[in-house]
């Protein structure tokens, strides 16, 4: 991997991750500035460019390549946010930070309308954008991943409204339930296609880029549900679950994000889950950071055989895998420079 050449040596302890087992040290993906003064471009005049444009796009790939050293168990790679605009039929709206979806009406009397049509725009935009990564990627540059796809249960409460969308759950629950597994099956279907057309031309196919990146020796499904925070646990299992049925049939194996304190009472039911592989947790902005703090949720997940996946300060690093089992945690931190970075992880050695 060109940004990466002790990639075999990561790639290597992952796989043991995945396995329940530990190597030479715990998985930790630590990151700092590389030294190098790649310019990056100037913000666009149009927020559309920043995600969909590929001269932009590329060019801030490479500066946050370049600039960045990328150790441990860190892998190589960039969010692609333009996939939020394969959006099940709605339309995004772009700001410069994030991308946003115009709200529409739905006919309960008729099909739920969540699906892609043949000639749907954002396709062709997106795959134009895909192309010209893949040709800067290469066979291995960098870890390209799977399209970032948001789940169907999220992308309908943007499109529908999330008022209209909770309301709808109890007055309309069999079309909800059936929208929810339709576009689910649509996100699927998708994934698979341009998982096909990226692996027939790129050897890291699969796993999460950019934002909380992961890798492991087998593809599987990466997802969430964001809105689960505002459902009850009955909800949860009528609703969210059976989406994630669909994913874990198909890929036998799935990577959580479950998103702060108000989502943590559906985890028993996650954990009953057999796919549920990895559960990688984000605090709410009202909670303290990834730490010590939660100890009791990670051991929660743990104990059930899953792998806990956080992102959290590098002084917290080393209490973690104390406190808990290092088979079973990944660690992404940030440190100020390459020589606290490589003496992190030689200490790492030693806490096996």
């Amino acid at each position: 991997m060109k940004y990466k050449p002790d990639w075999p040596d990561a790639k290597a302890r992952l796989t043991a991750l995945w396995h329940h087992e530990l190597l030479d040290r715990p998985c930790i993906a630590v990151t700092a500035p590389s030294g190098r003064s790649f310019l990056h471009p100037p913000e666009p005049a149009v927020p559309r460019d920043r995600w969909l444009d590929p001269g932009w796009v590329l060019q801030s790939m490479q500066a946050q390549l370049e600039n960045t050293w990328w150790g441990g168990e860190a892998v190589p790679s960039c969010l692609m946010m333009a996939g939020w605009v394969l959006c099940l039929g709605g339309t995004p709206r772009f700001a410069q930070d994030t991308i946003w979806f115009d709200t529409k009406d739905v006919d309960f009397s008729l099909p739920p309308p969540f699906r892609y049509e043949p000639d749907n725009p954002w396709l062709g935009e997106y795959r134009a954008l895909l192309d010209a990564v893949l040709d800067f990627a290469g066979r291995d540059n960098f870890l390209v991943g799977k399209p970032l796809l948001l789940p169907a249960n999220d992308l309908a409460s943007m499109l529908m409204g999330t008022e209209r969308f909770l309301l709808a759950l109890v007055d309309h629950a069999d079309w909800m339930r059936e929208a929810i597994a339709t576009g689910a099956k649509e996100q699927l279907r998708l994934r698979m296609e341009l998982g096909d057309h990226v692996r027939s031309r790129h050897d890291f196919w699969y796993g999460n880029a950019g934002w909380m990146p992961f890798w492991a020796p087998e593809p599987y499904y990466g997802t969430q549900s964001d809105v689960s925070c505002m459902l009850s646990p009955a909800m949860f299992d009528r609703f969210i679950v059976p989406e994630l049925d669909i994913y874990g049939e198909a890929f036998g194996a799935v990577w959580y994000h479950l998103d702060g304190g108000d989502a943590r009472q559906h985890l028993p039911r996650l954990l009953s889950l057999p796919y549920l592989k990895v559960v990688q947790y984000t605090p709410a902005p009202s909670e303290p950071p990834n730490g010590p703090d939660h100890l009791d949720l990670y051991r929660e997940i743990q104990a059930a055989g899953r792998i806990v996946h956080i992102e959290a300060e590098i002084a917290f690093v080393e209490p973690l895998f104390r406190a808990l089992n290092p088979a079973l945690l990944m660690v992404n931190t940030h440190c100020g420079s390459i020589a606290e970075g490589e003496a992190l992880l030689e200490a790492a050695k030693h806490w096996v």
